[in-house]
């Protein structure tokens, strides 16, 4: 089987630095992802938070935030491609807009559908207030059209069954073009479950012709999911956005630890992680 991509995402969109080993500043970012590149990821995927003191638990669409951000990942490791987050609620896209404009990242993620974001807790309480991830056909239409303006290939993000089948919808009436990249994210509450079961069957429904990659969401139950992706043919996906825990349970404290997990795991099943030219050669992007 070809090499599979290794992506890793440095940090997610509210996780408190004050609980967790998770990067905020430019500095921290840059010493995440060089460890990333050195595991043996090529691609980072970014959300941006806020830099004041005692804030960077919140997220910012700050361009110039953003920018320091990415350039001092580009300084610390030049090969790694950079995919940034798009991910607002509600229709003012001009946050991420600015964000990619400032940036140029080779690609951005693009939330292929709407979904009800719950969680309950075991006292029958909503975890957080429900919220509606709203992703209208108009919003992707708009994304899309800045991110190839821009040169900027967009990374489907997939959060249940119908999402992924409408990704082949979207190539139908002409909105997305080849090469296609689906990212199957498992493991929310309210969306597709982390159960390596579902894998086969999911696969069915990526167009055809598209890479595709798993986001397992969740603590060491998401390596399983991993493992049967790897197989199957998969690109991967890891990092302290997605995961604080490694394959037998214990804590991560790092990215570059999550990846060379990952690595690992590609390993066992036979495949490598790919390189640089290989991952940019995989998306359509210039190899020199």
């Amino acid at each position: 089987m070809d090499a599979a991509i290794v992506t890793c995402a440095l940090t997610g969109v509210l996780t408190d630095p004050a609980q967790h080993h998770v990067p905020v500043t430019p500095e921290e970012m840059a010493r995440e992802a060089k460890a990333a590149w050195d595991a043996g990821a090529t691609v980072v995927h970014l959300h941006y938070r806020r830099q004041e003191p005692g804030m960077g638990r919140l997220p910012s669409w700050e361009p110039e935030v953003a920018a320091a951000i990415v350039d001092a990942i580009r300084d610390a490791a030049p090969g790694l491609l950079i995919n940034s987050s798009t991910g607002v609620v509600g229709p003012d896209l001009s946050g991420p807009l600015g964000v990619l404009e400032r940036t140029r990242p080779e690609i951005a993620a693009l939330n292929a559908g709407s979904l009800n974001y719950l969680k309950a807790r075991s006292d029958g309480r909503w975890a957080w207030p429900p919220l509606l991830f709203d992703n209208p056909v108009d919003k992707i239409e708009a994304f899309l059209s800045a991110m190839e303006r821009l040169g900027i290939v967009p990374e489907c993000e997939c959060f249940d069954t119908g999402i992924v089948r409408s990704v082949g919808l979207l190539r139908q009436v002409g909105l997305l073009k080849d090469p296609i990249h689906v990212s199957l994210v498992m493991g929310v509450a309210s969306g597709m479950p982390a159960d390596p079961r579902w894998l086969p069957l999911l696969v069915e429904h990526v167009p055809e012709g598209a890479r595709w990659q798993t986001i397992g969401i969740g603590r060491e139950e998401v390596w399983a999911l991993h493992r049967r992706a790897a197989e199957l043919g998969g690109d991967v996906r890891t990092g302290l956005e997605d995961t604080f825990y490694l394959p037998d349970g214990s804590r991560a404290t790092s990215n570059g630890q999550l990846v060379e997990a990952l690595v690992r795991t590609l390993r066992e099943v036979g495949r490598e992680p790919a390189d640089a030219a290989g991952a940019r050669a995989a998306y359509g992007l210039p190899t020199a």
